[in-house]
């Protein structure tokens, strides 16, 4: 009854009903990969909340501090105050170490669940028109998310993080001009200075969890604006959206997720063992410890500084360290390439109409093979990340295993990609449900052949040529003047089915045709033949009938003329009789 009455009373100030009904009644695709957003959105949520509890207890000082606490091996050491406080949190505050890694794990998952999420939008072209904006939010925020965890990772202080720290600033201070001056401004002085701790806390509980609470908020409210993209399916058009109402049945399903999601996290963080700083020991500069790793997000960077020989080259008299191409150039042209691709594939595509309905990796072969060998190569360099620790594993010379790592970072990626080109175009051109259901003849028609006259192969709008030998359903479609038209044929049963209208472009008539019958080959065909030039006898035989018709129009129009003035002059003349007659009759009376 109270929250009913405070309901309305809010209501009748702010007239928040309509908006409130307008929302609940949005309606949100089943489909599981839909929930990617909510898994990135939901760890950023324990995020905060665990985060929100160690700012308790964290001290975010470099001073000297002598710890007394449970932790027996370094009591009575004299460490810096962060990670004297890090290492109390972890033994002598109750849940501290549960919370500690539950809020390492969340990171984690954070950082996955975006980068999932962007490689399925990827994959299925959710990144097109009008969805280019959230797609440079997404990787924006990918990139902060990167960032943060590389700035948490390093707060404690112990010698696993500070030798990362030292990495990093000897990335940023291989810029040539300006990077010694970038790791002095950042870190206040030369590495390892007194106010880098401090520093590295406020960005990261303050500065870019804020700008990610912007840009989640932007991320969100763009995607309510707009209409929600789906995969294609009976009924789902770009004009609509099928699935399930915000409320009540999807808001019950992400309630379920965000309780799985926590409920894993704090399983993780209470039963598996994460960045142990007590272990490493405290953080001195002239000391490393060896095997070790980063996390996976940023371990793509350390494995291509591992793999990358060292090269050293001068520009205009500026030295160019080795840590230059590896660290920066590596980075800036991933996350270059990232901004840019949207925008690159129409390009080359032409394509600007706006997309609703999504792709599945099959219908773009080479955007899939391109993304595989992208996801390889990264992958690749993951696992170079931890060389030292495989050479130990596997009882191998550390410099025999670089050797491998660099041939697979170079071939692994191509191979890959070119394995899932091939694949997609397999299931694009056979009735194959999936790659396990594909045959050895499907594998076949995938093979790369000549395009013929009338067969360009992959065109603009992604139509795909089948194989010639293959008789069955096709989709042709062919141009008409400035419009375009499709059929579909089906040889086997000698059924011909046409469209119902032009459109104006070859992206259309293919959009059109692939929802009308997903799963079928489209090819470009000749239109209809142009007529064969007139001869002399039917030149002359037109211009004879065209004088004819129009002599016999003229002769018709001349006929219909006289009859006009013939009713004319008889109606004229029975009424002069008429007229007559009357007078006569009156002088007769009189």
């Amino acid at each position: 009854m109270i929250t009913d009455r405070l309901a309305r009373a809010l209501d009748d100030r702010l007239r928040l009903s309509p908006i409130a009904r307008r929302a609940l009644a949005k309606v949100f695709p089943d489909h599981w990969s839909f929930m990617l957003g909510e898994l990135a959105l939901y760890s950023f949520v324990a995020l905060v909340l665990t985060g929100v509890y160690l700012t308790f207890f964290f001290e975010a000082s470099s001073a000297d501090r002598v710890y007394h606490g449970d932790y027996a091996p370094l009591d009575g050491a004299t460490t810096s105050a962060a990670y004297a406080s890090t290492v109390r949190l972890s033994w002598d505050v109750r849940a501290g170490l549960l919370i500690r890694q539950t809020h390492h794990w969340a990171a984690l998952v954070f950082a996955a669940a975006i980068l999932l999420h962007l490689s399925r939008i990827f994959f299925t072209g959710a990144f097109r028109k009008p969805r280019e904006l959230n797609w440079l939010i997404g990787v924006t925020m990918l990139a902060l998310a990167l960032a943060n965890g590389f700035t948490g990772y390093s707060m404690p202080d112990d010698l696993l993080s500070g030798l990362g720290l030292r990495i990093i600033v000897s990335v940023v201070e291989s810029i040539p001009l300006v990077g010694a001056w970038l790791a002095s401004l950042a870190l206040g002085g030369e590495f390892p200075s007194d106010v880098m701790i401090p520093r590295l806390y406020v960005s990261h509980v303050l500065l870019v969890p804020a700008v990610l609470v912007v840009l989640i908020s932007l991320h969100l409210g763009i995607l309510i604006r707009q209409k929600h993209s789906q995969f294609p399916g009976p009924g789902r058009t770009e004009h609509n959206v099928v699935g399930s109402r915000l409320w009540p049945s999807y808001t019950l399903r992400s309630l379920a997720l965000f309780a799985w999601v926590l409920a894993v996290l704090f399983a993780l963080g209470g039963l598996v063992q994460i960045n142990p700083v007590w272990m490493y020991g405290p953080f001195q500069p002239a000391q490393a410890t060896s095997p070790a790793q980063p996390d996976w997000y940023v371990a793509w960077g350390d494995g291509a500084l591992r793999l990358f020989p060292p090269w050293e080259f001068r520009i205009a008299g500026h030295l160019v360290p080795a840590p230059f191409l590896p660290g920066v150039v590596l980075g800036g042209v991933t996350f270059l390439a990232l901004y840019a691709w949207p925008f690159a594939e129409r390009l080359r595509t032409k394509d600007r109409r706006q997309h609703h309905l999504l792709d599945r990796p099959r219908d773009h072969p080479a955007r899939t093979g391109i993304g595989v060998a992208a996801l390889t190569f990264y992958a690749v360099l993951v696992v170079a990340a931890g060389d030292d620790i495989l050479a130990r594993l596997l009882r191998l010379p550390v410099y025999d295993l670089l050797s491998v790592l660099r041939v697979l970072v170079l071939v692994l990626p191509v191979l890959a990609g070119l394995l899932a080109f091939l694949l997609a175009r397999a299931l694009r051109r056979g009735d194959a449900a999936g790659v396990g259901a594909l045959t050895r003849a499907d594998l076949r028609r995938c093979a790369p052949r000549p395009a013929g006259p009338s067969e360009g192969g992959d065109g603009p709008g992604g139509q795909e040529t089948p194989a010639v030998d293959r008789p069955g359903d096709r989709i042709e479609m062919w141009p008409e003047g400035d419009a375009w038209h499709w059929r579909y044929r089906d040889d086997a049963g000698r059924l011909v089915v046409t469209g119902n209208r032009a459109v104006l472009s070859r992206q259309e008539a293919d959009s059109a045709a692939r929802l009308a019958y997903p799963g079928v080959d489209r090819i470009v065909v000749p239109g209809p033949p142009p007529a064969a030039p007139a001869g002399p006898i039917r030149t002359a035989l037109r211009r004879w009938g065209r004088t004819m018709a129009a002599g016999s129009l003229l002769l018709a129009a001349i006929v219909d003329r006289r009859r006009d003035r013939q009713r004319q002059e008889r109606e004229r003349a029975d009424d002069t009789a008429t007229a007559e007659d009357a007078g006569s009759s009156g002088d007769g009376r009189t």
